[in-house]
Formats: structure tokens, sequence, C-alpha cells
């Protein structure tokens, strides 16, 4: 479901600087399949957008399914793709792959997905891109300034929403090629994998099975997990390096400790080479731990980010009085590349995605990401709802509503109601990405099944192929593709069995 991080800083909506201090660690980490931080390296294989096999399409779209006030019969242009080139046809019942965007552009999902299309040639499928309302061109006000301006525009955006905007879009498409038999397979990878999972439960008429990537469905005020999303990042650091982990541990109390100093903003601001000066020691601790977590959650091959974020670090003994923060800055350099100066604000820039992100946040889809106990690498900062509430309030002035979701999905005793009214759901799950302890990982039934590797990062089975992915990359997602094949051929069967024609 985007996924560098955003982190929960209001204070780019809000004049109020006591909000900005107050929530400056309750970071929610950004949703998202594909690192933006680093989104051109040459590590990171895309598709060509201009590909003439893809062809873009607009959907005329309710602004409210749920009402039937005169407003909400208005209409928006919803953006959607479609590729044919392999599929089988309608006369086949050939299935159809749907990929569910999440927050995050059409453009930004087609040029890093890479399952649909590596995978469409096997199944014969028609393969369908659909962008999530209030992100990339999908903007329902028009202007992305008029959508995103208050939470009179913003009230329309929401996952119950965005699950009838794709029910209707896939019900177009399977009335516009006459293909009422045709099986269709929804496809998410992070906030986009919990909307495949939720539409499977809520539209199974419409949906034989979902593959839900690295879905944190979990991650919720009822379902906490027992661990939280930066154990796993301090869990991962201190695998690849125990020297590493130590250097980060003990950089924070060092990083105050020369903000404390005369001019002691200033020296850190030398020392980071930050573009703008310091509002205080938190603008570096909130920068670095970002990079960390980043690092971490799309941690993929050739050039794992981790061990270079490490190297960095290990590798540049300490020669000055600051020795320790010259190696922490060394391993920032090394994600970052070189750069004149380094922008501390930049994971809280207000796009219009991050902007509708927020929004989602502070409203239903409340995930309590703190710094616990357990995460040793980090000063503990637990989540704070009372003050996340707060500030989610000045800035919109809406309360948050932090249990709807597992009320509205039902999934407060996941075994119990997945068993009981779930089939056909793929949960796939990294066990290095911090946001696996929110993931579900173990085998529900024979037919909701949990695949999880060892070594796997944030969505790393349905971005895109190359040369250099390991073994187990591979074979799980032949195993993927398997059980899918599966759910389509007991599909055909009972067609057959109901002489429907195939």
């Amino acid at each position: 479901m985007s996924l560098p991080f955003v982190t929960l800083l209001l204070l780019i909506f809000s004049t109020s600087s006591s909000y900005f201090i107050s929530l400056a660690h309750s970071k929610i980490p950004r949703l998202g399949i594909s690192p933006k931080m680093l989104k051109n390296t040459p590590d990171s294989p895309t598709q060509n957008l201009n590909d003439s096999d893809l062809k873009m399409f607009y959907f005329n779209q309710n602004l409210d399914h749920f009402t039937f006030t005169p407003k909400s019969y208005m209409t928006f242009q919803q953006r959607y793709a479609i590729d044919s080139k392999h599929w089988a046809g309608a006369k086949a019942n050939a299935p159809i792959l749907a990929f569910l965007g999440e927050e995050s552009s059409l453009d930004s999902d087609l040029s890093s997905i890479g399952f649909l299309r590596d995978n469409g040639p096997r199944l014969k499928a028609l393969l369908v891109y659909i962008e999530h309302r209030y992100y990339g061109k999908t903007m329902p006000f028009g202007s992305a300034e008029e959508t995103l301006k208050n939470a009179s525009t913003l009230g329309y955006l929401n996952a119950a929403q965005a699950l009838a905007d794709y029910a209707a879009i896939l019900l177009h498409v399977k009335e516009k090629y006459a293909t009422k038999n045709s099986p269709i397979i929804v496809i998410g990878g992070s906030y986009g994998g919990m909307l495949a999972a939720w539409f499977r439960l809520k539209y199974p008429h419409i949906a034989l099975g979902a593959l839900a990537s690295s879905a944190p469905l979990l991650y919720f005020e009822d379902t906490l997990p027992k661990f939280g999303y930066y154990y796993i990042v301090t869990k991962v650091i201190k695998r690849t390096s125990e020297r590493c982990y130590n250097a980060i541990r003990k950089s924070w109390k060092e990083i105050d400790r020369v903000a404390a100093r005369p001019n002691g903003l200033l020296i850190l601001s030398k020392q980071f080479k930050t573009c703008a000066p310091l509002n205080g020691s938190f603008d570096i601790k909130d920068f670095m731990s970002t990079i960390y977590a980043e690092a971490v959650q799309y941690n993929r091959g050739p050039s794992y980010w981790v061990t270079n974020v490490c190297d960095a670090i290990d590798n540049n003994p300490p020669n000055r009085k600051n020795g320790l923060l010259d190696r922490i800055f060394a391993g920032a350099v090394a994600l970052l590349g070189n750069q004149s100066c380094y922008d501390t604000n930049m994971f809280a820039i207000p796009t219009n995605n991050n902007k509708a992100w927020r929004w989602q946040t502070c409203s239903e889809i409340v995930m309590p990401v703190g710094y616990d106990k357990q995460d040793t690498m980090f000063p503990t900062t637990p989540f704070n709802m009372t003050s996340y509430i707060e500030g989610c309030k000045a800035v919109y002035g809406v309360t948050p509503r932090p249990h709807w979701i597992t009320t509205y999905f039902g999934i407060q005793d996941v075994k119990l109601v997945l068993r009981k009214f779930g089939s056909n759901i793929i949960f796939s799950n990294g066990l290095s990405d911090p946001y696996s302890v929110g993931g579900v990982l173990e085998d529900i039934s024979d037919s909701v099944v949990a695949i999880k590797s060892n070594n796997g990062s944030h969505c790393q089975d349905i971005v895109m192929k190359s040369k250099g992915d390991p073994e187990w990359l591979v074979m799980q997602r032949d195993k993927e593709v398997k059980i899918i094949e599966s759910w389509i051929s007991t599909y055909q069967k009972d067609l057959r069995a109901l002489n429907i024609s195939i």
C-alpha cells in the first residue's frame, strides 16, 4: 500500500510548534512497495511506462458509494491501465490479474511492480492496474489543491471507498471485454496488500483470490503484535554487524551531548552537512532513525543497503573529537550518496501523496508504531495515542478512529475470522521486513496460507524480478503462482461442472 519514510510531522500542516515537538517521535513508517529515497538506482529494475502494450483509461467513478445524498452522485475520473498482450481471451475465460493501487501514483506502481507482467504470459492473463483515489492523477475534486485542502474534501478518502472503486472498475472491465466468467485475482503490496486481502473478504463474488504482500493488517490498537516495527530494524542491523549496532545505540546520547554545547546545533549542522539550520537534536535523530528503517525495510540485492550503511559506519574509524558521529554520518552518505548538503526534512516534504496518506493515518489507518522497550537500538519512546489524537484533531478538526479498521474488517481474532469466512488468500512476508510483525505469518486453512522468508524485505516478491534474485525468492514467487494456478484450475472445473461454456 508510499513505504523514504514519512513521519508524522504535523508541522507541515500546522503552525503550532508544540505539536511538532510532541509528535516528533510518533513515527509511522511510510507504507509503500518501493523506496523513494533511491528511486532511480541501477539496482532497481523498472519497466517502460511507454510500452505500447499498456493502455491508459479513465473510469467515471462515484464520489461516495455508501450514501444517497445529492453530493454522493458526483463523479470523478479514476485512472487505470490494461495490458492484454498475453490474455487468452474471453472465450477461454482466461484470468484477470488486478493490481490494487496503494498510497502512490499509478506511474510509480507501473515502474516497479513486476509480478503481473512477469507472470501474465504463464497465466495467459489480462493485466489491470488501478490507481487509488486521491493519489497520482485520480483527484476527485479536480486539482490536487482542491482535493486535499481540508477534511470536507478528504472525508471521501478511506479504505472502504477505495475497495468499492476497485469493485466498480473490475466489473466494468469484465463488461468491456465481454468476459463474464474470467476469474479475477487481486494483488497488492503493503497498504495495498491489506486492501487485496480485505477485497477478497468483502467482494468474494468479484475476486477469486488475493495475493497480499507485506500486508501489516494486524498492526492496529486491537491486534498489536508482541514486538514492534523498530524491534526488527534493531534485530537486522545487529545481525549484520554488532559494532554497527553498538555505534548507533551510543550515538543518540552523543547527538544530545553535542547539541547541548554552546553553538551545539551549529556544530551538528556542520557535522551532518545539513541544508538548513537545525531546530533541535531531534532533527538529526529523526533523520538517522528514518535512514536505518529505510535501509532495513528495503534491504534488497544486489546492493544490500544495511550492509552498505553498516560497512560505512564500521569502516570509518574515529579520527576526530566527534569520531562516533563521523561514522554515523558516513552511514547516511552510504545510503543517500554524496551530496553538497542533506535535507533532514526530506522525509516530511508535503507532496500530494504524503498529504493524502497523512489524512488516512489521521482517520482510520492508525498504526501505533513507536520505539518500544524491546527496540534496544533506539531510545525508548512508546507510541502515545493521546498525543497522536490531539495532533490529528489540531490539523483536521476530526478525531482519529483507531478501532474502526478492526471493527469494519473483523480482524480482532484473525484466525477465527479467516478460517470461518476467508479463502484463497496468500499472505507473503519477509521476516526481515519491519512490518512483518503485523502480518499473518501462519497458515489459517488450506486456502488461506502464509508464505514467509527469513531474509525477505518489504514487498520483495511482487517487485520486478532480476537476474541477481536469490534462489529462495525465485522459489517463493513460483510457489505463489502455483497456488494461484490451483485456484484458477479449481474454478475452471467448477465452470465445467455447471455446464458453463469454457
